[in-house]
């Protein structure tokens, strides 16, 4: 059979823009190369300025990813400082990165992902009765009568005699590769549209803690979160009893809702344990300190990388073995295309050499991408919730043991589904129910500390720039939802002299390397991994977004005055 060139740009259901090329051959994709279309430059903006107001910037980067790139600018401003937050601050900044995780994941499987297995159109021949006993069978969730199936059945009817779907108007509604029954279908649905009103609850806990969604506000050297249980203008009793309140809706959402739904609908997908692994290298930075951000012995989730799907053993993270090259990417570098740089040693000088829009193929050419291709001793990496689960898996981590163990069981697949599309499902689920029970713990040590009097939440020690060294570096790392994130800062008489920033997507959608080698995003649509109908590449869909990518952190540059700094001319 010949070969079919597929395009798939934009990719739907991100944050940013992403375009795919990927060439078929008898119902299977053979190659494929992941193209970021848009330019980051954030790095370019940070140098002179004060690296106490750097978190402000960063945070910038993205608007879904928010309050992730704020806190590891904090973590590396304090590295490079030696600050060392109260615990108070650690409690919080848990509490605040845990509900964006949990807000993050919903939203993602449910608004960005589902659709990619949930037949919207096929969920109108439902029978409510039927989904009402499913529902009932699997979760105690209040809203699981008949009736209320009927009602959101009625609803999806309406919009689309009238021609209303909206975003649902252009799915491959009826594409083949869709196996779950109408009355499944019909659940997602109506929890589709539960999840909806639950994520704009539960993320009001940003603005307590941090006086606004999004970009709440963060501080070098803690939190700006004072606390007086009798004050009004400040954490109270009121206001923590409300954070108690979001945390106790979220976390049951995720347990009688999300959790049981993956559950459901990869029993019908198991054949995707098979398909789209990828690299096989995954690396996690670690996160949620119990109080010291610095004692990695305390992080729930181990820092650690996993070698060639091997979970026999966890190697040590060693961030000087990080290195960005650019021989697929639109820069330069001033040591030639070859080279490959530490961030602390990095540049960000972008250079288009691509076709004139509009585009036909990107991967006719050398370079194809805005994205740098970071590399971890040479090896492409993994990052991401798949990632945190291998490695703590690995490490016996008890909490993730137990319940990858039970997914397993549940599903009655070895771990080696674990290594796949429907792996990296499953992980950001079994996460996410991690993450909403340790939000009560870190919340009840929290209350614990305010009780005893203890109501610090910044250290101001090192405030001052006179208490500076003439020349400091730093790194702050964070797991975000999507993965190792790391920010890189150099100091210079006070001032940034120099800042770079891998993120996850950086890593996940990396471009092949000096050496041939493709990213994950690549490699998992080489892996095994079926295309029906190119038309209707719905396959492509179902392993990118599994990755969930957010294109937009990296890739853009502004001044303060939201002025280009940078401009790159596409002929």
């Amino acid at each position: 059979m010949a070969k079919t060139k597929v395009v798939v740009d934009p990719i739907t259901r991100i944050e940013g823009h992403l375009r795919i090329e990927a060439q078929s051959e008898n119902g299977m994709i053979s190659t494929a190369w992941a193209s970021s279309t848009q330019f980051r430059g954030i790095e370019t903006i940070m140098q002179g300025r004060d690296p106490r107001d750097a978190w402000a910037f960063t945070q910038r980067i993205c608007g879904v990813c928010t309050v992730v790139h704020a806190v590891a600018s904090c973590r590396a401003v304090e590295d490079a400082l030696g600050i060392t937050i109260p615990p108070n601050a650690t409690l919080i900044r848990n509490l605040v990165h845990g509900m964006q995780t949990v807000q993050d994941h919903v939203i993602h499987f449910y608004h960005l992902h589902a659709l990619d297995w949930v037949d919207i159109i096929s969920a109108l021949s439902a029978d409510p009765a039927k989904t009402s006993a499913i529902a009932k069978s699997i979760s105690p969730w209040p809203n699981n009568s008949s009736t209320y199936f009927a009602e959101v059945q009625n609803r999806v009817k309406t919009f689309a005699a009238g021609g209303q779907l909206g975003i649902f108007t252009n799915g491959y509604w009826g594409h083949p590769a869709y196996k779950l029954p109408p009355e499944v279908n019909l659940l997602a649905v109506a929890h589709y549209l539960e999840a909806l009103d639950w994520q704009k609850d539960v993320i009001r806990l940003h603005t307590i803690f941090g006086g606004k969604n999004p970009h709440p506000n963060f501080l070098v050297g803690g939190m700006a979160s004072a606390i007086n249980l009798n004050d009004t203008a400040t954490i109270n009793a009121a206001r923590l009893a409300d954070v108690q309140a979001m945390i106790t809706r979220a976390k049951r959402f995720v347990d009688e809702v999300y959790w049981p739904d993956v559950q459901a609908i990869a029993g019908f997908y198991k054949d995707w344990g098979a398909i789209g692994g990828g690299t096989g290298n995954y690396l996690t930075v670690g996160e949620f300190a119990s109080v010291d951000t610095n004692d990695l012995d305390s992080l729930y989730f181990p820092r650690g990388i996993v070698m060639n799907r091997d979970l026999s053993k966890v190697y040590p993270y060693d961030h000087t073995l990080v290195k960005e090259g650019i021989t697929s990417s639109w820069y330069e570098y001033s040591g030639g295309d070859a080279a490959s740089l530490h961030p602390w040693e990095g540049e960000t000088v972008p250079k288009y050499t691509g076709p004139p829009t509009p585009w036909t193929y990107l991967q006719d050419e050398k370079k194809y991408t805005w994205m740098k291709s970071p590399r971890y001793d040479g090896r492409a990496m993994e990052v991401g919730p798949l990632a945190r689960m291998l490695v703590g898996y690995a490490a016996g981590q008890k909490d993730i043991k137990e319940i990858v163990t039970e997914l397993l069981t549940r599903l009655d697949v070895p771990p080696a589904a674990l290594f796949s599309t429907l792996g990296r499902v499953g992980a950001r689920c079994m996460e996410t129910v991690l993450v909403a029970n340790q939000m009560q713990n870190w919340y009840g040590q929290l209350v614990a500390r305010i009780k005893n009097g203890d109501t610090k939440t910044f250290n101001g020690d090192k405030w001052d720039p006179s208490s500076w060294p003439k020349t400091a570096q730093g790194y702050g790392y964070l797991d975000a939802a999507r993965g190792a994130l790391g920010h890189w800062v150099q100091i210079e008489d006070g001032k940034i002299s120099r800042y770079q920033c891998v993120v996850p997507s950086t890593w996940n959608c990396s471009p092949r390397d000096e050496a041939g080698v493709p990213g994950p995003y690549e490699a998992a649509l080489m892996d095994h991994h079926p295309l029906l109908r190119p038309e209707q590449p719905l396959e492509i869909l179902r392993t990118i977004h599994s990755f969930d990518p957010c294109m937009s952190c990296g890739v853009h540059v502004l001044d303060a005055d939201g002025h280009s700094v940078v401009e790159v001319k596409v002929q």
